[in-house]
């Protein structure tokens, strides 16, 4: 049975706040006995439960990483009741390139699991949280947002599952983020997620889309450092009130919440995130970019709702998601 070369530089079991590194080795051209660092921290306080909590499983997404080095470098463990995982660079060669695959194997690490001990960088990522960290979480948050390529509704979100007990508990941790915005997640396709990883596991999960454009804004800071809290208070973690406020409910109940691009151009948007639309609306338009005189294309809605995500970059290309629609109640 081939073992993950993975190593932690710290210890996962003893008590107190330890900073330090998963190291994998990866031999290459500058550095023939070297390894890839990914910073984690482990704040343990006796007995209790264990929460893993991760950003930039896409490298271009940063609320994440702000919430949890913050966190890393603030908590103690006194004010710990069981163990906090940080790994605020899950995949961090992609974060390090600021691109939302790895540079060093093009893996999109939330497309990879359960991962390969003997794969690529990103397939032995995978594997070792697969195998190795994720067993030992009762609750796992992993933090997204849009990346370069997309803009969201600042929302969290959890899944429809078989197991209603696990969906249940996956909602209550959604709701205790409390994000201006609760979804629950139709994915286009979720073989090789993180999050289909953790679910058959059993685990509680929650994950967000706070925003977009690679890039963060105080406001989407301010979410996910707020939420990662009350996540923790929820989960027995922290001692103390979580902070609670509106949040509006979406759901994706079919495929028709997605509009896709059928053509290469310039994208008009037509609607705004956050905007009312109805059936037949549209949404965008989509112009030539090779010749003049030629009509745009237009994309209509093919459901009323909200306007929760759009495509970021003014040039688009056949295939791209060009607006998520959901239905929205308070």
């Amino acid at each position: 049975m081939t073992t993950n070369p993975i190593r932690p530089t710290i210890p996962f079991d003893d008590d107190g706040v330890h900073h330090g590194f998963l190291r994998l080795p990866y031999s290459r051209d500058d550095s023939a006995w070297g390894s890839v660092m990914i910073p984690i921290t482990v704040i343990k306080n006796g007995d209790g439960p264990t929460a893993l909590a991760t950003g930039a499983n896409h490298g271009d997404e940063y609320e994440g990483p702000v919430a949890l080095q913050e966190l890393a470098a603030t908590l103690n463990a006194g004010d710990v009741t069981g163990r906090v995982i940080i790994v605020p660079f899950f995949n961090y060669p992609a974060f390090r390139a600021g691109t939302r695959t790895s540079p060093i194997d093009k893996g999109n690490l939330n497309r990879i699991f359960p991962g390969k001990p003997d794969g690529t960088v990103t397939q032995k990522i995978a594997d070792y949280f697969n195998t190795v960290l994720v067993p030992h979480a009762d609750i796992v948050l992993d933090f997204h947002s849009g990346g370069k390529t997309l803009d969201f509704l600042p929302f969290a979100a959890a899944h429809i599952l078989d197991d209603s007990m696990q969906q249940h508990a996956c909602v209550a941790a959604m709701e205790a983020f409390n994000a201006p915005y609760s979804m629950m997640m139709r994915e286009i396709d979720n073989v090789g997620m993180y999050d289909t990883a953790v679910e058959e596991q059993g685990k509680v999960f929650v994950t967000t889309e706070l925003g977009g454009g690679g890039s963060a804004t105080a406001k989407s800071i301010a979410i996910a450092r707020k939420g990662l809290r009350n996540v923790l208070i929820h989960a027995g973690i922290l001692k103390g009130k979580p902070e609670i406020g509106k949040s509006v409910y979406l759901d994706m109940p079919d495929d028709d919440c997605f509009v896709f691009a059928t053509h290469d151009g310039m994208i008009e948007p037509c609607a705004d995130l956050g905007d009312t639309v109805k059936k037949g609306d549209c949404l965008a338009r989509i112009w030539s970019v090779d010749r003049t005189g030629v009509a745009p294309t237009q994309y209509r809605a093919k459901r009323g709702g909200l306007m929760t995500a759009r495509h970021f970059p003014g040039l688009v290309k056949a295939g791209d998601c060009l607006a998520v629609i959901a239905d929205a109640r308070s």
